[in-house]
């Protein structure tokens, strides 16, 4: 053995050591991923071919080994690690020589290119990254980060600390809407950085608060890492799992788990949501706290108001608290006590098919006795005796059709059982009575009765729900019958807007706030995936950002404006309506919403593409091409490089040496947390890409082939790669900041800045330990699973 080192740990020192030398050589990281894999396998294939590397493998013909098989103990579970007594016998790290590993790693690469980078399943999700790259530089671009910062800083400005905590707001704000960290943390260095200093503010609360922020993105959706993470955690976790499930002597997961094997990025959304609003709420609270104890280094800014006339503190609880709370509160209620819900009455025509047993029974002992394990004695005995008073009923009722008497006794029990308001109506009349309050608020001497009639439309339309409308009333019906109520509310809600565009606050937040409930809602939502939620992301920001330059040259935006209500009414007509026109016996209301649907789609296009022009004539739209272009290159690039080097270390048997090692503590949570101590200190000199695609595929396997809750397990790496973001000496966003801080900032006071950030990271993560439930609330409560 060479230094007396086994031949595969030499490997694994050649692979990152050439690893770490090609990227401190100065060639771009995504190139330089893909020739450290090449020229490390050319120097172990060569030490390789002189004898030099010799790995001590278990020798499998000993007779020690050959009891620990005829005890139990599967062949799968013997290492070197667990068992270092057992005898040994040297053997290449290449067994059948680097000509034959070089031709597996080709053809390995020809086949993961187009699994995960061409046309593979992945490939849907990761198309995603592209279009939330182009909304995070879109909006960039546009200066809307630079109203934001203004303008919450005055709201903020006055309070101990306020503008630290106007940071932290807006860069939560940032992250929801760009997921980008350099980007970020550049454009609130550029533009919040000389504000505080001039405000007196300390230098190291000013960078610790910025460049902490900044990363933000790393965890708050829609985060590019977690799109990346989840894409890789996914089909992680599902091989993991089926592997375990195996190895314990069931057929599958499914069987194994009573549930399927399944993570997505969906998913992972929603878990990261609670997750980023903890950390930032953390990083407020750092802020405020900092301020009152050291006021003269955090002092109150009075920046001017954000809104055009003074608010009393009566009418800002009365029509900003209280007002959302009734009717918020009140529709819940509603919804609880039967008043409001789905009227969809619709009846299959088949009937439906009887209950399974909670867990799969019919298995072999061994894997009985692995689900008792691992589900517990009395989930076992739960779903035996389910099984069995399903077979004492003659087996599980198979799903049959239904005669025209039994769907229509089943349509009239779904009429009894509808509630008299349907939800799409409360929803739409209750978010434009919140317009209503909100403008009354915002504007309280101007003449209330235009926000009068409006309120006096919701409630009409409310009313005529009860009286006039049934679950069977056809949409086209429902719109005629509803159009005197809607008109009153959207004749309120006219003057409603233009009040609200007195508030500064609500007219620079407003617009990219619905653009992230759009985005987000749509995903945390289960409506649709991160890929066509990225699209709407993307469109929207061009038309946002076109709005914002035509509004600096004074000019009209109003086909922004109508080409957004344009994109509402498609939905609408979408969702409301069955657009398919080409099947018999279509009716005439379905040609009206088809066409409505059609020149809304048209008109949409219309104002895509004329917003496109106003940025690209103004030149801002070649820019955000350009380097929307270069950033996702860099991923894909990466991704490929990534694969290469993996394969490397696959094909001299390092992924399983480390692997091996892992599996040999018993714990798995010890394990864990080696792992992300390990992924801490290569977040020091590695980018998030590098450690996604080049070590998660290695440790992933064991990490996720245990108990713990996948969510958990890649949330918790997510953030911790966010902590190796922050953490001195390496720590990106801190070159970041430093490329961009003024003269008088010094890297003394970033690193200064910047620790407690860091310690409050660390105790994010022992919250997020402590209490996974922070990370599976919502995913729970939304009802996707894993």
């Amino acid at each position: 053995m060479l230094f007396g080192l086994d031949g595969i740990e030499i490997g694994l020192i050649i692979v990152f050591l050439c690893l770490f030398a090609g990227i401190l050589s100065g060639f771009p990281v995504a190139f330089a991923i893909g020739g450290a894999g090449v020229i490390s396998f050319g120097i172990i294939a060569g030490l390789d071919s002189a004898g030099l590397l010799i790995h001590q493998a278990i020798d499998k013909s000993s007779q020690e080994f050959r009891d620990l098989i005829a005890s139990g103990i599967k062949a799968d579970t013997i290492s070197v690690f667990r068992y270092p007594d057992l005898p040994r016998v040297g053997l290449p790290v290449f067994e059948r020589g680097w000509e034959v590993a070089l031709d597996r790693n080709i053809s390995f690469i020809v086949n993961r290119l187009n699994e995960r980078v061409l046309a593979g399943q992945s490939i849907d999700t990761l198309l995603a990254v592209l279009m939330f790259v182009l909304m995070g530089i879109t909006l960039e671009r546009s200066k809307i980060a630079e109203d934001l910062l203004t303008t919450m800083a005055r709201v903020f400005g006055p309070l101990p600390g306020g503008l630290a905590v106007s940071i932290v707001v807006v860069g939560a704000f940032l992250a929801a809407s760009t997921g980008i960290v350099g980007a970020t943390v550049v454009t609130m260095g550029l533009l919040a950085l000389p504000t505080m200093l001039r405000n007196n503010y300390s230098p190291e609360l000013a960078t610790g608060v910025i460049a902490a922020s900044g990363t933000l993105g790393q965890i708050i959706p829609p985060s590019i890492v977690i799109v990346l993470l989840g894409t890789l955690a996914g089909d992680l976790y599902s091989t993991a799992q089926e592997e375990r499930a195996q190895l314990v002597g069931c057929s599958d997961a499914l069987t194994y788990l009573g549930e399927p094997a399944v993570v997505s990025v969906g998913t992972l959304f929603q878990a990261a949501l609670l997750p980023g609003i903890l950390l930032a709420g953390l990083y407020a609270a750092y802020a405020f706290s900092y301020a009152l104890f050291n006021p003269s280094k955090a002092p109150p800014v009075e920046l001017g108001s954000a809104n055009s006339e003074v608010i009393t503190r009566a009418d800002a609880m009365t029509w900003f608290v209280g007002a959302p709370v009734v009717l918020i509160g009140g529709m819940l209620l509603a919804g609880q006590i039967g008043l409001i819900g789905s009227q969809d009455v619709r009846v299959d025509a088949f009937s439906e098919a009887g209950q399974t047993a909670s867990l799969r029974t019919n298995v072999g002992d061994d894997c009985a006795a692995a689900m008792i394990e691992l589900h517990g004695q009395d989930a076992w005995d739960t779903a035996v005796a389910e099984q069995a008073a399903i077979e004492a009923a003659g087996g599980v009722a198979q799903s049959r059709e239904l005669n025209e008497e039994e769907q229509a006794q089943a349509l009239q029990a779904n009429l009894a059982a509808s509630p008299p308001i349907g939800s799409g109506i409360a929803v739409m009349f209750l978010l434009l009575a919140l317009v209503l309050t909100t403008a009354r608020g915002v504007s309280p001497t101007s003449d209330p009765m235009p926000l009068v009639i409006g309120g006096a439309g919701v409630v009409l339309g409310l009313l005529t729900d009860v009286l006039l409308l049934s679950p069977l009333t056809s949409s086209g019906v429902t719109v005629l019958i509803i159009a005197i109520p809607l008109a009153m509310t959207l004749y309120g809600c006219r003057f409603a807007t233009e009040r609200l565009g007195r508030n500064e606050l609500l007219r620079v937040v407003f617009p990219p706030l619905v653009l992230i409930i759009a985005v987000l809602g749509s995903i945390l939502g289960g409506i649709t995936n991160p890929t066509p939620a990225a699209a709407l992301g993307a469109g929207g920001a061009i038309m946002l950002a076109a709005y914002r330059k035509l509004s600096d040259e004074n000019r009209s935006g109003k086909i922004i404006v109508w080409s957004t209500f344009a994109i509402l009414i498609m939905i609408l007509a979408g969702m409301n309506f069955d657009l398919r026109v080409n099947q018999p016996d279509v009716r005439f209301e379905q040609w009206v919403a088809y066409i409505v649907a059609q020149i809304a789609f048209l008109y949409a296009m219309f104002g895509i593409v004329f917003g496109c022009w106003t940025l690209f004539r103004s030149g801002v739209l070649t820019p955000v091409v350009r380097e929307t272009a270069k950033v996702t290159s860099m991923v894909f690039t990466i991704l490929i490089g990534s694969q290469i080097l993996n394969l490397v270390v696959i094909s001299f048997g390092g992924e399983h040496y480390i692997q091996d090692f892992l599996r040999s503590f018993d714990n798995e949570f010890r394990v864990f947390l080696i792992v992300m101590l390990v992924l801490f200190i290569l977040g020091f000199v590695l980018d998030f890409l590098e450690i996604i695609y080049i070590v998660v595929p290695i440790v992933g396997p064991v990490i996720y082939g245990g108990t713990m809750d996948p969510k958990w397990v890649t949330i918790m790496i997510a953030v911790n790669l966010q902590t190796s973001f922050l953490t001195p000496p390496f720590g990106f966003a801190l070159f970041y900041l430093r490329g961009v801080a003024p003269k008088e900032v010094t890297t003394g006071h970033i690193y200064r800045g910047i620790l407690p950030f860091v310690l409050i990271q660390v105790v994010g993560l022992a919250l997020l330990w402590l209490f996974p439930g922070v990370v599976t609330i919502i995913p729970d409560l939304i009802g996707t699973g894993r």
